[in-house]
């Protein structure tokens, strides 16, 4: 394996690789890269509002996927925008406007430079943030394929790529480099993103995110104690239930029906833990728009607050997700990755994600997710906030509100 760019060492523990393959398809049209904007705080905005509604509409799509149903949801939409918007460097006319179209990058103002200086900026902005959180890319490209310099060169500017020549034709061999390089990259978190390898890979390209938060206020973990959680009417399972008594910032949204509690990390990052009358209600609903509302009025009271001490994992092959939101051609001979190469007609054969989450007494490594279920003891005056049926979890950024992680827990011992 011989690395050919260099990037900054990093934890991670969210994975999204696309990888690209040889397929048929014609390559015609050009593509307009010329900047209307600069990469100023309102291109910026433009970037993030974009990634945050396609935060929510991946996340419906997931939650209505049939894969998806009865199963524990995790995943990074931060991560995945990364990556389709870094694939987008290199897709041409109507595969280029899926991807755009696909990630809500809908602006006239928003030419694949803007969106490229955006990323670089929002990167360096979470990097520099906290060591405690870390982005960026990685492309493994075939020995015998040559891609344009401009297309790596983008990828290492802007996507803050790390580079790697490899031997496709060894697919065990190269699938063992990629796996062993992501195992790294995510503290053992992710060890086999790669189950199997096709000998006419040319490129694979992978987005990462790590994030590990420490809780403002740590829980004790002599107070964590056997619990049950209700998976549903007929379903319980023991869990580790850890606890704490103090004043929380908490929400009810009654439009929706939906308990919200504010946990804050040590740093710029909060969990907010929904739980809802209905999930299915809250699912269909959730939009950017609540976030600043629960942000905003958010209420400190004292409450006697128990939350699930679990890890999961979660796997997703998102290609026919993908397709339904419109990002067809690239997995087709339609396909137009002609800003990648020029050598040979590309497509993307397969679009993985793979995610781990850990939450303990002392935070959460990546993210965390639990719902809230207030009960009141007629012995004591605070209210009790116990996790212990199905919820849904937000990791965000206070200024921005920038969504790094979102999910759904049915069930914390799977």
């Amino acid at each position: 394996m011989k690395k050919f760019t260099m990037m900054r060492a990093t934890l991670c523990i969210w994975i999204l690789s696309a990888v690209v393959c040889v397929g048929r398809g014609h390559h015609h049209e050009g593509h307009d890269q010329d900047t209307t904007l600069d990469s100023s705080a309102d291109s910026v905005s433009l970037v993030t509002s974009a990634n945050k509604e396609f935060a929510y509409r991946m996340y419906k799509k997931l939650a209505a996927h049939a894969e998806s149903q009865g199963k524990n949801i995790f995943f990074s939409p931060a991560s995945l925008s990364i990556a389709l918007a870094a694939l987008s460097v290199g897709a041409r006319g109507e595969t280029h406007r899926q991807l755009f179209s696909g990630l809500g990058f809908n602006s006239s103002l928003l030419t694949q430079t803007v969106v490229d200086q955006s990323f670089r900026t929002l990167l360096q902005r979470a990097n520099k943030t906290s060591q405690d959180i870390s982005e960026g890319t990685a492309v493994f490209v075939d020995n015998h394929f040559k891609p344009q310099p401009e297309f790596l060169d983008v990828l290492k500017q802007s996507y803050f790529a790390d580079g790697f020549e490899v031997d496709f034709t060894k697919s065990t061999d190269s699938a063992d480099t990629i796996n062993k390089y992501v195992e790294e990259k995510t503290n053992g978190k992710i060890d086999k993103l790669v189950e199997s390898l096709d000998p006419s890979t040319v490129m694979y390209l992978v987005s990462y995110i790590y994030y590990k938060g420490k809780w403002a206020t740590p829980f004790d973990p002599k107070l964590t104690k056997k619990g049950m959680f209700t998976v549903d009417e007929s379903t319980k399972v023991p869990i580790q239930m850890m606890n704490m008594e103090r004043q929380f910032d908490t929400y009810y949204d009654q439009a929706i029906n939906t308990s919200v509690l504010h946990l804050p990390f040590s740093n710029s990052y909060s969990m907010l833990l929904l739980l809802p009358d209905d999930m299915a209600t809250l699912e269909n609903d959730i939009c950017p728009s609540h976030v600043t509302k629960w942000l905003k009025g958010k209420v400190s009271r004292t409450y006697d607050v128990y939350i699930p001490k679990f890890s999961i994992k979660t796997s997703y092959s998102l290609k026919d997700i993908l397709i339904e939101m419109g990002m067809t051609d690239m997995f087709s001979k339609r396909a137009d990755l002609s800003g990648i190469s020029e050598e040979r007609e590309l497509h993307v054969s397969e679009v993985v994600h793979k995610a781990a989450l850990d939450v303990d007494e002392a935070g959460a490594t990546v993210a965390a997710a639990t719902g809230i279920e207030f009960k009141f003891l007629s012995w004591t005056i605070y209210p009790v906030l116990k996790f212990n049926r199905p919820f849904m979890v937000l990791i965000t950024e206070h200024t921005t509100e920038n969504i790094l992680f979102m999910g759904k827990i049915i069930n914390p011992n799977i």
